[in-house]
């Protein structure tokens, strides 16, 4: 899984993996692998970036596989942030404060798995609508029906650019100013974009009730979309294909290691990594559960790194076991 050059790529192979696993972090591991955190560090951090892509293929390969046959699908766009605690990074950080980056992903859901189809972390300096066309751009073999997306992407020029497909996006109510219920048509009205360049849609806007302490009262959600289908349906529809996508972040991070280190390249990495554990848990879910299959990883732990059979030994042996717990 990880093609490190070096005399102690075994080791360092064995402490990232370990750490994923046990969900630990990884100066912890190390030792357990008579390997120092730095030299681990230093592996990632000189060949982390060939070895993220290599990992990156290895997860798109096995949603491809699920994917077989399928020309169709709907997309969901949305990034999710990982905070650390410490010294703030200059120059790489998404946040204002560097102390977090977005990894934005784009998943399809089949059969009941949520598949990945592509990747990018992002960086300062880095437009919404920049995000938004690398990711499409990575799913291009497949035709798309429906792209989703969370308000955080409301932008002109991603509603310029995701105009070509049918879409639903969310939209902040701050933006538009509706507070009522309402479905008719809106033009945007940014002023850093000339009068041509505004973009029509439809607007829907909805409100839920809200119980407080003391009383109750509405609040107001908003969507854009370019579908000719009812209020209801193009909620619903909005909420079943972008619904998933908050699932497979939560799981991604169940695999996701921790680190003192705040090199770009190590943590970008450790999330990719951890991206790949759960595109193999997709695999098997509906048999184990996701803590029964990380279990099972860590049962076969010493089965990892046979470098021959790899692939074979992990999936007969997985197969082997889930067949022996719906036996039970």
């Amino acid at each position: 899984m990880l093609n490190f050059q070096g005399e102690k790529v075994e080791e360092v192979a064995k402490t990232l993996i370990s750490a994923c696993l046990w969900n630990d972090s990884v100066e912890n591991k190390s030792r357990a692998y008579d390997v120092s955190p730095q030299t681990v560090r230093n592996y990632v951090e000189k060949q982390g970036m060939e070895v993220t892509e290599k990992l990156l293929e290895r997860a798109r390969k096995i949603s491809l596989e699920i994917l077989k046959g399928v020309n169709e699908i709907d997309l969901s766009i949305d990034w999710t942030t990982k905070t650390w605690y410490g010294k703030p990074v200059k120059g790489l950080g998404s946040s204002e404060k560097g102390n977090s980056w977005n990894y934005a992903t784009a998943t399809t859901k089949y059969k009941g798995k949520v598949l990945l189809l592509a990747f990018i972390p992002q960086v300062n300096g880095m437009t919404k609508d920049e995000i938004v066309k690398a990711l499409v751009e990575q799913v291009m073999g497949f035709k798309i029906r429906l792209i989703t997306l969370d308000a955080g992407f409301y932008t002109v020029d991603v509603l310029n650019f995701i105009s070509q497909f049918k879409y639903i996006i969310a939209v902040p109510v701050g933006d538009v100013k509706v507070y009522e219920e309402f479905d008719g048509d809106y033009t945007t009205n940014s002023k850093r974009h000339r009068r041509d360049e505004q973009v029509k849609f439809r607007l829907l806007v909805y409100s839920k009730e809200k119980v407080g302490r003391k009383k109750k009262s509405l609040v107001y959600f908003a969507r854009a979309t370019n579908l000719d289908l009812s209020k209801r349906e193009v909620l619903d529809l909005y909420n079943k294909v972008r619904g998933p996508i908050e699932t497979s972040y939560r799981n991604i991070k169940a695999f996701l290691p921790f680190t003192s280190s705040t090199k770009f390249v190590f943590r970008t990495l450790i999330f990719v990594l951890a991206l790949v554990l759960y595109s193999l848990y997709t695999i098997f879910k509906g048999e184990v559960g996701r803590e029964e299959f990380r279990l099972l990883l860590i049962l076969l732990f010493p089965d990892l790194f046979n470098p021959e059979n790899f692939t074979f030994n992990v999936i007969e042996t997985l197969i082997y076991t889930i067949d022996l717990f719906l036996r039970r």
